[in-house]
């Protein structure tokens, strides 16, 4: 598992590289390892080199790895990252401390009414098809700012930021290009009056682009645990 501390070592040389390129500080951005489909013993050695924050697209695979490290739950951060459909809401909701992909106000609305009150609000991002990809989940740009502004007014929940997973692009700027588009459309819900600090964006082939364009938080899997 040292390849895995290694490979951590790695990205987070190229974030900080990244940062200094943009003229961003290296904490501004957050690094949120995608452990989908890597078991329990790959997060532990991740955490034995100084990940705190994980991400998991499969719900029960996250549920099943968060019981095998329940001794660690008290310093790791869980981020819910795949679709949540209204039978995973309770999961998400009771066992999760983010959730990134919320595009339906039904989803947010569940979420927040299974929120179990002993816990602190779950931290949300709304999930935004910002190049229209049609294979993409998604609210469209144009139909952001109604749902974020729905989504902020439930109690339980916590709206941070928006959340995009772009069409790969042909190069960097390509890719910095449609990372900005998001980045300015973060910059007009919190001008219509949101409070919002998160840009989830960018993953192992461009983070540099993402970061360049304003990210404050990069999902990387393949770079930090291989080949899927």
């Amino acid at each position: 598992m040292t390849m895995i501390a290694d490979n951590l070592h790695d990205v987070r040389a190229r974030i900080a590289a990244a940062c200094q390129i943009a003229g961003r500080r290296a904490e501004d951005v957050a690094l949120l390892a995608v452990s989908k489909t890597f078991g329990a013993q790959a997060v532990r050695a991740a955490f034995d080199a100084g990940q705190r924050a994980f991400g998991e697209n499969y719900i029960q695979e996250g549920i099943t790895k968060i019981a095998a490290l329940a001794e660690l739950r008290a310093d790791l951060i869980w981020h819910c990252i795949g679709p949540i459909q209204s039978n995973k809401t309770r999961l998400v909701a009771e066992r999760f401390d983010w959730a990134h992909t919320i595009d339906r106000l039904k989803i947010a609305e569940r979420l927040s009414a299974q929120r179990p009150a002993g816990l602190p609000p779950l931290k949300v991002c709304i999930q935004v098809n910002i190049d229209g990809g049609p294979t993409k989940s998604g609210v469209s740009p144009a139909d952001a700012l109604a749902l974020a502004r729905a989504v902020a007014a439930l109690p339980r929940l916590a709206l941070r930021g928006i959340m995009t997973i772009p069409e790969p692009a042909l190069d960097f700027e390509a890719a910095r290009a449609v990372h900005a588009r998001a980045k300015a459309l973060l910059e007009q819900l919190n001008a219509a009056g949101l409070k919002l600090d998160t840009l989830s964006a960018g993953m192992s082939a461009d983070l540099e682009a993402a970061v360049a364009a304003g990210s404050t938080m990069v999902r990387v899997g393949t770079a930090i645990f291989g080949g899927r």
